[in-house]
């Protein structure tokens, strides 16, 4: 998703754990942790998230959850370095790591071309792809069923692109949010038409809410996404170690259990 950022204050994601993109603003609250680390090495690497973004980061009490902060923390512990895991919000995420006072990112940030323009990568760690909240008894079917009406969207994430690219950047329809809640939030009352976001996210709250009347479609055309793991450019120590953490718990079985953990088989 993330482009760009999260949620669910009202639709109803550790410390030790570890850590949020589409193609996508929650304060400044922290969460520490760690994991062990060779003999000689004590950095401990700060890990900037947007814990608003349910189930892939949020706040639970003091604490930051969720799959992508078990991912990290399950990183960290395979590649063998410290990581201290702080709630950054979205935008000072990458300005964190700009800055350098932010060493990685975690946060359902889909890789894009433009952005590993200024940031580099590690290998994908989950695949998503848009799709779009209705009311239940909507004719739509696809994206373009909604030109002339009013979508919400996370600003900077995949959903806010993928809505330009149909009806273009000036489109008079689109409402960016901070986060994801607050695009739902709006439509459930009535301020705008759909809402375009990340599936799991989108999914997750269909699981949890019983009262309300929506239904959930997915356009053909939405390409899929992949979740990577952010460093600042030219970081090749980091990024080594990132995606040799990375290739271990892909090859021992741990990124599936912690998949399974969240999503189910």
């Amino acid at each position: 998703m993330k482009i760009g950022k999260k949620w669910l204050a009202t639709l109803a994601l550790t410390v030790g754990v570890g850590l949020l993109v589409s193609a996508c603003g929650s304060g400044g609250q922290q969460a520490s942790g760690g994991s062990a680390a060779p003999a000689g090495d004590s950095k401990v690497y700060v890990v900037g998230t947007d814990a608003a973004y349910p189930p892939f980061e949020k706040m639970e009490a003091d604490k930051i959850t969720g799959f992508d902060i078990d991912v990290i923390q399950a990183v960290a512990d395979a590649g063998g370095f410290k990581i201290e895991v702080k709630n950054t919000g979205w935008d000072p995420l990458f300005d964190g790591i700009d800055k350098g006072n932010v060493d990685l990112g975690i946060s359902a940030v889909t890789i894009t071309d433009e952005r590993k323009q200024k940031y580099d990568f590690s290998e994908p760690y989950f695949d998503a792809n848009q799709l779009i909240l209705l009311p239940e008894d909507t004719t739509v079917t696809k994206l373009a069923d909604l030109k002339g009406k009013k979508i919400g969207v996370q600003s900077a994430t995949t959903g806010e692109q993928v809505v330009k690219k149909a009806f273009g950047d000036t489109y008079e329809g689109i409402k960016g949010f901070d986060d994801t809640p607050s695009a739902v939030d709006d439509f459930f009352v009535g301020r705008v038409d759909a809402v375009v976001a990340d599936n799991a996210v989108l999914q997750d709250y269909a699981k949890k809410v019983k009262d309300k009347k929506f239904k959930l479609i997915k356009d053909d055309s939405f390409e899929v996404e992949h979740y990577g793991i952010m460093v600042k450019k030219g970081n090749a120590d980091l990024l080594n170690k990132i995606n040799q953490g990375l290739k271990t718990i892909k090859e021992n079985g741990k990124l599936k259990e912690i998949n399974e953990k969240y999503f189910g088989q």
